[in-house]
């Protein structure tokens, strides 16, 4: 067995003694369902009228817990009946449900442990032992809609951290200290980049700091594009119920779109870009010569997401995509796959990440188009991942309704996966049954081309909510909002400061002089706590005299401070603003 396996069975194992804890400690509960998840697992519970499990009793269930493990108990598979599975969990509404679910002639296994009866496929450990008491810590609650729908009763949902061994546990628990120090939300607000208004949810008011950076972010994006073959369009924000119909988003994607009325006329504010990029393809004729077409937009879409699945600028209802479509023949899908790759892997070490895995998603449940279509469209994003170099994991059903794709997976500094590139072979929307997109072939015929839908950096607000926390604040030169503070050592060279800081602005060079009447103690450690400015030039007589700045330095290089003429740092910082892939 795996050790992700072998993990993952003990974090359900554990998942099955904390039913057990709570059960004893709280009788008359009814329980749900319980599977382990990344760094743990959860339950869900129905606990009586007058019975609220929160925070404060999870020393309780945690030493019930350890009770349990402690009496090295054996856990029990068992096969049994439709029939007697109902017999079993009589008094459990919600496994009831569960059974009834499934065929008459299902074979049901439970899995029982010191007394204790679950419904369950498995596997488990053999037995409590194998569970170490010191390597579990209950984490948090949660309120979650049986079966996620907001019709059915909502449950209390127990979060709960389980690794292998107790030092696994204490790393992850230094890695959540350290990441709720570098939350984006925190860290918005103390440096002023952005709020979040509770009456507008899902939408983000960017202050100017903030908008500083998402403009850089999407400068360098544009000039990245543009010198990668593509060029940049853009399409209208609200469009027609029928050409939704006709994308096939109407049936497939309706739920999440916000729709308005003009006219007794149907339509969607954009959820995606796809459809308005094909409207352009379509607007005049076009020939195989003019293929592979890359077409580029920095698109703003709205999705109906719902409010308690909304996170800071990581999960939000108004974004803009780094969107591109390429409009190309069958053939030229391998290539065109294997180019954006060279692109993603060159803008993500830019911003510092070298570290990718790669998801292949292949056809969903719910898709439009036949089977051999989207055998077809696999089969070229798997060879264009072998053109590439690339190696992948199979997600099975995970692909978008009209194609299979590939995801771009990154880590953080603290080891945190993230998932933010895509590209997606997509036959169907330029089908004729679709948006009927053609172009004349070398035959002089009209065919129907692919078109590859493909984002790098995702959505750019989550893009820069995973900076934020990746740095802490403390962007390197290129991307920092305030690359240089100019404060003087008295008001009496209030002057000199103010030269210093028309000449870095006349080179482009993003500066603030701080002229107010606090000391320059005061103001430096604010501007290095709040702005996290990488550069300070402190200023006084001898400065003024000798057109030079005294340099502080926000991070480590051997070096604390300098002096040097203001033309050269001038020099110094622009070399730094073309360096990219670096932390300073």
């Amino acid at each position: 067995m795996a050790v992700d396996e072998k993990l993952q069975t003990i974090r359900h194992s554990c998942a099955h003694v904390m039913a057990e804890a709570v059960l004893n400690l709280f009788p008359g509960t009814k329980i749900a369902i319980g599977p382990a998840i990344d760094n743990g697992f959860y339950y869900d519970f129905d606990f009586p009228t007058d019975t609220k499990l929160t925070e404060t009793d999870f020393a309780a269930v945690e030493k019930e817990m350890r009770k349990i493990i402690a009496g090295n108990h054996d856990f029990v598979r068992k096969e049994v009946s439709k029939e007697e599975a109902l017999k079993l969990f009589a008094d459990q509404q919600y496994k009831i449900e569960l059974i009834n679910d499934l065929p008459d002639d299902a074979i049901i296994t439970t899995y029982e442990q010191d007394g204790y009866i679950d419904l369950c496929r498995g596997p488990h450990v053999s037995n409590t032992k194998e569970i170490n008491a010191q390597s579990f810590k209950l984490d948090k609650i949660a309120g979650a809609y049986w079966r996620g729908d907001s019709n059915r009763p909502m449950l209390t949902r127990v979060y709960a951290l389980c690794f292998a061994k107790p030092n696994d546990l204490k790393d992850y628990l230094k890695m959540l200290e350290e990441a709720e120090k570098r939350d984006h939300r925190k860290l918005g607000i103390e440096m002023d980049l952005f709020h979040l208004d509770p009456e507008d949810p899902g939408q983000i008011f960017w202050h100017p700091n903030g908008w500083t950076i998402y403009t850089t972010i999407q400068d360098y994006m544009r000039q990245m594009v543009r010198r990668d073959g593509y060029l940049e369009v853009n399409t209208p924000a609200i469009m027609p119920r029928s050409l939704w119909e006709r994308s096939g988003h109407w049936g497939h994607y309706q739920k999440n779109m916000f729709i308005t009325e003009s006219e007794k006329r149907l339509f969607a504010i954009k959820p995606m870009n796809c459809p308005g990029a094909l409207e352009i393809f379509k607007s005049r004729q076009r020939s195989y010569k003019d293929l592979p077409l890359r077409l580029a937009e920095f698109g703003h879409d709205v999705r109906n997401e719902p409010s308690g699945t909304l996170h800071g600028i990581m999960r939000v209802r108004g974004f803009v995509q780094d969107d591109a479509h390429i409009i190309c023949t069958e053939e030229q899908v391998a290539s065109e796959v294997a180019k954006f790759c060279k692109l993603l892997k060159k803008v993500y070490h830019d911003f510092g990440f070298d570290d990718l895995v790669v998801k292949f998603s292949t056809m969903p449940e719910d898709h439009v188009g036949d089977l051999e279509t989207w055998e077809r469209a696999e089969k070229a994003l798997a060879d264009a991942c072998h053109e590439a170099g690339l190696e992948y994991e199979i997600q099975p059903g995970e692909g978008a309704f009209y194609g299979p794709k590939l995801e771009f997976k990154l880590y953080d500094c603290l080891g945190r996966e993230w998932q933010c590139g895509t590209i997606q072979a997509d036959f169907q929307l330029p089908s004729a049954e679709r948006l009927d997109a053609t172009y004349i072939g070398s035959d002089n015929q009209k065919h129907h081309p692919v078109m590859l839908h493909r984002a790098i950096l995702g959505s750019i607000e989550r893009f820069l909510g995973i900076l934020i926390e990746n740095f802490a604040g403390a962007f390197p030169t290129w991307l920092a909002f305030e690359q240089v503070a100019v404060v003087p050592v008295s008001s009496e060279f209030d002057d000199y400061a103010k030269l210093v800081y028309e000449t870095l602005i006349q080179a482009d060079i993003r500066a603030n002089a701080y002229l107010d009447d606090s000391n320059m103690k005061a103001k430096i450690k604010q501007i290095s706590q709040e702005h996290k400015t990488p550069y300070i030039l402190v200023v006084g007589q001898k400065e003024k005299d000798e057109n030079s700045v005294c340099v502080r330095y926000r991070f480590s290089s051997g070096k604390q401070q300098e002096t040097m003429k203001l033309d050269e740092f001038v020099k110094y910082v622009e070399t730094k603003n073309l360096e990219k892939g670096t932390t300073i």
